[in-house]
């Protein structure tokens, strides 16, 4: 009887072997940075626009925009991102490319999620500043742009932050339509390679390098500049 031998799988784990990819790595770093904070940008204005809406005395109004919140915060982002990416084009009938879909799908996610947060600053604005404006003869639009849009973002700057960070994490999906960021790269990199333990490993890190500090300035904000500022 032949006897049988086991070829053995030695696995090595070499993190140098990414020295030669770091440039590519910071390309893909850079897009998802800029897709996150333009982003972010965008959706945090609309957010404001939709918590003003949901703060309507139209039922109408406060309906559709209760349920856009609740749609875009009760679903997965891969969904929503799928969504636009294909269907889109089917229902509209123009072409919309990878990065349009994904600048349209992240800022409507981040419109959604932001929408609260401004919302619970508007009800902590006291009924005084409106009475005030009113007072003033302020127009409804000076009202909002001088006066309530300050402060609501004053009060709502740690949750905002938290809300980027998390945008940050989750544009990781954005892959999945072929936009070349930092996973993207990450991934084509390690097929490519057929080393893919260093290399999602180095993006995991990238991710944790830049979203750990984000997380330490929120609670110094909130400790510091909120309660100095908005109370």
């Amino acid at each position: 009887m032949r006897p049988c031998y086991v070829e053995e799988n030695n696995m090595s784990f070499d993190l140098s072997v990414v020295a030669s990819y770091w440039l590519v790595l910071l390309k893909g770093l850079a897009l998802t940075l800029a897709l996150t904070s333009g982003c972010a940008v965008l959706g945090s204005l609309l957010g404001f626009v939709i918590s003003l809406l949901r703060m309507s005395p139209s039922r109408l109004v406060k309906t559709l925009t209760t349920l856009y919140v609740e749609f875009f915060r009760g679903t997965p982002l891969l969904i929503q991102l799928f969504w636009v990416f294909f269907c889109f084009p089917v229902v509209f009938r123009l072409p919309v490319p990878p990065y349009l879909s994904v600048i349209i799908s992240l800022t409507l996610y981040m419109a959604a999620i932001t929408c609260e947060t401004f919302r619970g600053a508007l009800k902590s604005i006291s009924g005084e500043q409106h009475d005030a404006c009113i007072a003033l003869g302020l127009t409804p639009q000076v009202k909002i742009v001088h006066v309530i849009f300050p402060q609501a973002l004053l009060r709502a700057i740690p949750p905002l932050l938290s809300n980027i960070i998390s945008l940050f994490k989750e544009s990781a999906l954005i892959s999945s339509v072929g936009v070349a960021d930092l996973m993207y790269v990450g991934q084509s990199i390690s097929n490519a390679t057929a080393q893919p333990l260093e290399f999602l490993t180095t993006v995991g890190i990238i991710y944790f390098a830049v979203a750990f500090p984000m997380t330490r300035l929120v609670g110094v904000v909130e400790s510091r500049f909120l309660r100095r500022f908005a109370y």
